[in-house]
Parts: C-alpha cells; sequence; structure tokens
C-alpha cells in the first residue's frame, strides 16, 4: 500500500502542475478582452495586430477636431461652432479639449475667411478660444 500511495502521488506531483499551468494559459487566452462582437472575435497575447490597433485607436477630441475642420470647410464656422458646443454638452470628457478645439476652428477660419469675416462668426463657445484662434491665424 504504501508504494501505491507514493506512485500516485509522484504522479500527482508530475501531472497536476502541468495541468494547472495549461488550464490557466487557454483560460486566458478565451477570455474576450472586448465587448463581444458579431463574429465573437478572441484576442490572445500572440496577436499580429495588436500594436497596429494600437496606433489606430485616436483620442476623441482628435477625431473630433478632424470632424469639426472638415465641417468648417463645407459647411462654414458657425455650423462647426454648434457642433463643437453640441459634443462638449453630449460629453464632458471633451469639455477640457474645447478652447484647444475652439482656437484650431478660428485660426482654420481665419486663414480660410480671412480674420475679418472669420471673426464674424465668433460666439461664446468655450469662452474667447475661437476669437483667439481667429487673432493668433492672422
Amino acid at each position: 500500500m504504501n508504494q501505491a500511495a507514493r506512485r500516485i502521488g509522484r504522479t500527482l506531483a508530475f501531472v497536476l502542475p502541468v495541468v494547472l499551468v495549461l488550464s490557466g494559459t487557454l483560460a486566458v487566452t478565451r477570455v474576450p478582452w472586448a465587448a463581444p462582437s458579431s463574429d465573437s472575435q478572441v484576442l490572445t497575447a500572440s496577436s499580429d495586430t495588436a500594436s497596429t490597433q494600437a496606433k489606430a485607436a485616436r483620442a476623441p477630441h482628435e477625431v473630433l477636431r478632424e470632424a469639426l475642420l472638415n465641417e468648417l470647410q463645407v459647411k462654414g464656422p458657425g455650423t462647426a461652432l454648434t457642433h463643437l458646443q453640441t459634443a462638449t454638452n453630449g460629453r464632458p470628457s471633451l469639455a477640457r479639449h474645447c478652447a484647444e478645439l475652439a482656437r484650431a476652428l478660428g485660426r482654420a477660419a481665419a486663414a480660410m475667411y480671412g480674420p475679418k469675416q472669420a471673426q464674424s462668426y465668433s460666439r461664446p463657445v468655450c469662452d474667447t478660444s475661437f476669437a483667439s484662434g481667429v487673432a493668433e491665424g492672422r
């Protein structure tokens, strides 16, 4: 009996750590790190696209800046300022970038319309940041 117990103990001492390591590794690779999508993509540690996805992700205020500058060119500064105000009201996390975004709109409007006409679009969005951007854009 003593020898049988010793054999079972040795087998368990060898097999149990291997099983635990493998099951833990497999469990980690099967965790859906992002919200489940329709194709049930699973992120693994050896993903080739991980660095590409990290570079592609942009901050929300950068995306908003690009959209507002495009809108300024297409629809004018008034529309872009209205959408800036709407965006900062809808997402309070963007409020800290509001002055920076309004200044960028002011510089772009001054470059596009000239400082005098661009100043006519000025509104109290993010204090006087649009007007400051127009002044910088001279």
